[in-house]
């Protein structure tokens, strides 16, 4: 059996008029959706310099000593932001090491006086910003946290459309959302190790969409339940790696795929890459979408900060996380 690659996509159609480019657009994704729940997509309409320049200060961030960037752990920080450490995140319970890799979590930039910081929503409050990088690290991450804000808008709005609903069928979910930026390091391993350690482990992810920009590096790779393989996915210059995570999967009643994906960096050398996961308004009442029921929705209506705040709490708390969905994944959990 051939093994593909998740398809790559022109999303250049979606910035013009109604046409048949468009219409074929919505096809491509939703193919895309109830095969792999991954696609990449060029023609986005982020400019290249702003991607280069979000990745040098996640380079730079990463090359802080070890000291300076613990004064920012988000392990301290009231509002989930800052400083992940090394190994904080173990997805597949493979001993006792965790998953080879750091981040640092950013958001939306609210005030401390605004509502939904005060009534502690999830995923709302202040960010936290290394000093010792200027004002430049600030600058770059807001604009590039503001552009992946209306790219992600701009693919609710396709998607709505792949599955016959109207456009603006998520335009209250969008409201207020919960968008995290979050830069991860991949520190190098050896090149010829015998059993790779896991960047990241085996998962899904928890929200509506994933956007990932990724370097030159490799090492990503999404399973691929028609070959039951792994499949790597290719970088392309410039362009993303979107994924659907388990809150769309859901409210689409399991037409569309949330799908596992794992990192393991086998080049030599480090690997930067810089995830934006949508997840939408907090106190949005996710139910199945129109159009989807079938015979019947199969999960109850939940509201976004409910879904996040559990599924952090099985992360980083003494859940037990993906690991559920991995039985019979061959290379995870000693399989």
């Amino acid at each position: 059996m051939t093994v593909k690659e998740p398809p790559v996509i022109d999303f250049a159609p979606f910035y013009g008029p109604d046409s048949a480019a468009k219409e074929n657009l919505v096809r491509e994704l939703r193919q895309a959706c109830e095969e792999f729940g991954f696609f990449q997509l060029i023609n986005h309409g982020i400019p290249s310099a702003l991607q280069d320049s979000i990745l040098a200060q996640s380079q730079d961030l990463f090359n802080l000593p070890l000291d300076v960037k613990e004064k920012y752990s988000k392990d301290t920080n009231p509002f989930n932001r800052g400083y992940e450490r090394l190994r904080a995140q173990n997805f597949e319970k493979r001993g006792s090491l965790g998953d080879l890799k750091e981040g640092f979590y950013l958001g939306k930039n609210r005030a401390l006086d605004e509502a939904d910081v005060v009534a502690r929503k999830f995923g709302q409050g202040p960010n936290t910003y290394p000093v010792e990088l200027g004002s430049e690290f600030r600058d770059i991450t807001e604009e590039y946290h503001v552009a992946l804000t209306a790219l992600a808008e701009g693919i609710l709005r396709m998607l709505a459309r792949t599955l016959g609903l109207a456009e603006d069928v998520f335009s209250c979910f969008t409201e207020r959302p919960v968008a995290v930026l979050r830069l991860l390091h991949y520190p190098p391993q050896e090149a010829d190790a015998g059993d790779f350690e896991r960047g990241i482990g085996a998962h899904t992810d928890f929200g509506a969409i994933t956007i990932l920009l990724q370097d030159d590096t490799g090492g990503l790779q999404v399973w691929d339940n028609a070959s039951a393989s792994w499949v790597d996915v290719t970088p392309i210059p410039g362009a993303y790696v979107v994924n659907l995570g388990n809150m769309m999967m859901r409210w689409t009643n399991d037409r569309y795929l949330s799908n596992l994906h794992r990192v393991i960096n086998k080049s030599g050398k480090e690997r930067f890459s810089v995830p934006f996961f949508f997840s939408g308004n907090p106190d949005y009442r996710v139910s199945c979408l129109p159009n989807c029921e079938g015979q019947g929705a199969k999960y109850p209506p939940v509201t976004v900060g409910e879904w996040m705040r559990g599924r952090y709490a099985d992360t980083y708390g003494v859940g037990e996380g993906a690991v559920g969905e991995l039985r019979g994944v061959p290379g995870v959990n000693g399989q």
